[in-house]
């Protein structure tokens, strides 16, 4: 049945009344100077804002803008800090030398040069994600736009939707939006993603990434999941879309283009897949807008789930009460709390990283505040080269004070929910800063890790 021929459930509530029709408008680093709200900062904190925008992605809307930055709090207010470029972002010697460049006014050879070298140093793709979870055809060749890193599950990243309606300061996945092609992971063929899902059986679930897949047209996005519902693809019984836009511009699912989008959802549904949306939320603000809850409560009315995820980030949410709220309104909404992540170790780590010890504390705090219901979000999780890593806590075994940690996911699925121990250390904030517990001297899976991946 054609998309325009399927109607949404009835709606639970009244229809949504938007308080005005509001464009979409965005904003990126040649645009700093004209949004208006800067204008309170002192002038040096713009010039720095302008030095880490030439390294850095930086995009926002308005709407964000208007609706989620609490100006009379900024620059300390935390959707300011998720959005907008702060100078402890690089470090000084990066910073000191791109200040420079433009202060002097050098040329843009000299310039692009630079800021490429820099961009180099700030570990682009983390945890192999080029040379390890890209799959390959039969003559060896990398599959464009694909991952593969767990048995389960496959990710691809369709080239419409390798931008987002606003960036976030902290995303591991900066280096998709500078404009460089070679740091690029895209596909716009739609068939490849088809072949390759119909000769592996063994995958269950398809996640859409970018970047965000919502800022696509819905006839874009119905290329890459109509599929699913073929005979050949029956193994593949869950579709995730990555995305913020139920935060940075939930319009999306309002206006004509969104009733498009929610018939295609609900058409894959009623066919039997599960459909849930991977919301990435990094402070309950986000879900204070009459717009984000009309927009979540007509997602939940196609039959698709909402799942919560997001990092423990310096500046932002690292505060259990901050978390506690956030997951509590979460479930109020009908949203599954699913991850809380560790910063991940690439670009702007530096200025949001976090000691593990502290994120686990953070994470227990929050836990202890709120419901059975709300208790549902994994972690702290680090999405590390051989798997995501949860660290369980610190504590004490044999007399040695240590990390407790298991496989949430694994390259191989054998490693799942197997503890092992690492040396207690404060100041460790990553999976390649820690050292195994009780003399060992390798992690029970490194010697496979290095065998079957080349991994270190």
């Amino acid at each position: 049945m054609p998309v325009s021929q399927l109607s949404l459930r009835p709606l639970v509530a009244p229809p949504f009344t938007a308080p005005s029709a509001r464009p979409f408008v965005v904003h990126t680093a040649r645009d700093l100077g004209k949004i208006t709200p800067l204008a309170r900062l002192p002038e040096s904190r713009r010039f720095e804002m302008q030095v880490v925008a030439s390294v850095l992605p930086f995009r926002v809307n308005q709407y964000v803008i208007d609706e989620l930055i609490d100006w009379d709090e900024a620059p300390d207010d935390p959707i300011f800090q998720l959005v907008f470029p702060q100078r402890g972002m690089l470090d000084d010697a990066h910073f000191d030398e791109v200040a420079a460049l433009i202060k002097r006014e050098a040329g843009k050879d000299e310039l692009d040069g630079a800021i490429a070298r820099i961009r180099a140093d700030l570990n682009p793709h983390p945890a192999g994600q080029m040379e390890l979870n890209m799959p390959r055809d039969a003559d060896g060749a990398p599959i464009e736009g694909l991952q593969h890193k767990y048995r389960e599950t496959v990710l691809f990243f369709p080239s419409q939707g390798q931008t987002c309606h606003s960036y976030c300061s902290f995303c591991f996945r900066w280096a998709q939006f500078v404009g460089d092609k070679s740091l690029r992971i895209a596909s716009s063929e739609a068939e490849t993603l088809r072949r390759y899902l119909a000769v592996h059986p063994d995958v269950s679930d398809l996640l859409l990434t970018g970047g965000d897949p919502m800022v696509m047209k819905t006839a874009h996005l119905a290329r890459y999941i109509e599929p699913l519902l073929s005979p050949a693809l029956a193994h593949v019984q869950t579709l995730r879309i990555g995305t913020k836009a139920l935060s940075f511009w939930p319009q999306r699912f309002l206006d004509e283009e969104g009733d498009a989008l929610l018939r295609l959802l609900e058409r894959l549904t009623r066919a039997g897949k599960q459909v849930a949306l991977m919301a990435h939320y990094n402070h309950w603000r986000e879900l204070d807008t009459a717009t984000a809850r009309e927009a979540i409560r007509r997602v939940r009315d196609t039959g698709a789930v909402i799942r919560a995820q997001g990092p423990l980030l310096a500046h932002i949410n690292d505060d259990p009460a901050v978390w506690a709220r956030l997951w509590r309104e979460q479930v109020r909404l009908g949203i599954q709390p699913y991850y809380l992540f560790v910063e991940r170790d690439t670009g702007a780590r530096q200025y949001f990283e976090v000691p593990l010890e502290r994120v686990w504390r953070v994470y227990r705090e929050a836990m202890q505040q709120v419901s059975g219901v709300a208790r549902t979000a994994r972690g702290p999780s680090m999405s590390a080269g051989p798997g995501k890593v949860e660290v369980q806590g610190v504590t004490e075994v044999a007399g040695e004070k240590v990390f407790a940690l298991r496989f949430i996911q694994g390259r191989n699925p054998d490693w799942v929910q197997r503890p092992f121990f690492a040396r207690y250390d404060p100041e460790a904030t990553w999976l390649d800063q820690l050292r195994p517990a009780f003399g060992e001297t390798k992690w029970f899976w490194q010697d496979e890790y290095a065998a079957r991946w080349g991994a270190a």
